[in-house]
């Protein structure tokens, strides 16, 4: 089990890492044929790059059209980066000052999460124009990352693991090197379903994390009457022959 969880983190730091590598080139490559801002949109590129932050800090277009949307997701997204920054201690033999510092609050933003979660996944269910348009991979998204917060609350209130073993474990991880990882139920689906996670990330819905960075709606100046805009296509053959 210990060969099995090292090889599988490995791959999945692999997949994620280059996956996501790809996709972003691939969105950086693509062209915007048309200035298609939503409005009101900014008209300098300040502007739009205090969109961008009020976008990604506050979801300010979600706050405008679903107010308790916007609350369980923003609740979700918050607390998912208060427990991924608490989790960076499993990765270092002495974890950076501030790590140590937000430890209590990422522990708690674990309930606040899965509260988060539940909400979109109540959402999924009983509004009707959302669950029209949801697949089954929506649902599954939903529910695969209930389960790991619920494992690792399980872990926290009741299981206890070795915290210091499983850092070691990571620790070495990251050098190549493989140890003893202190195995409990709770602590293998928690593992198991993260891994998973990473693998899918980058051919997922999931992508919308970079994603948002490189949509023409958030991330272009309204400056169709001050600039022609034009893709690269129709700027090397402006007379469009062939």
């Amino acid at each position: 089990m210990n060969l099995f969880f090292a090889i599988t983190f490995w791959f999945a730091i692999a997949v994620i890492t280059l996956g996501l590598a790809y996709k972003i080139r691939q969105y950086w490559k693509t062209e915007a044929p048309l200035i298609i801002p939503t409005m009101p949109a900014p008209m300098t590129g300040g502007g739009v790059v205090l969109r961008m932050i009020r976008e990604v800090t506050i979801f300010e277009s979600l706050f405008k059209s679903n107010k308790w949307i916007w609350l369980f997701g923003w609740m979700f997204h918050f607390s998912l980066l208060l427990v991924l920054l608490r989790h960076i201690r499993y990765f270092q033999e002495q974890p950076w000052f501030w790590v140590t510092l937000i430890q209590p609050f990422g522990k708690y933003a674990a309930y606040t999460m899965m509260i988060g979660l539940a909400g979109l996944l109540l959402r999924r269910i009983v509004v009707d124009r959302v669950r029209y348009i949801s697949s089954p991979s929506d649902y599954l998204m939903l529910i695969m990352l209930l389960v790991i917060g619920f494992s690792g609350l399980m872990m926290q209130l009741f299981v206890h693991p070795d915290i210091i073993a499983i850092q070691g474990y990571f620790v070495n991880l990251l050098g190549f090197n493989i140890v003893d990882l202190p195995l409990n139920t709770p602590l293998v689906v928690h593992l198991v379903l993260v891994f998973v996670l990473l693998i899918i990330f980058p051919f997922s819905k999931l992508l919308h994390a970079p994603g948002v960075f490189f949509s023409p709606t958030r991330n272009q100046i309204d400056n169709s009457r001050e600039q022609r805009h034009a893709p690269s296509w129709v700027a090397k053959n402006p007379a469009g022959d062939n």
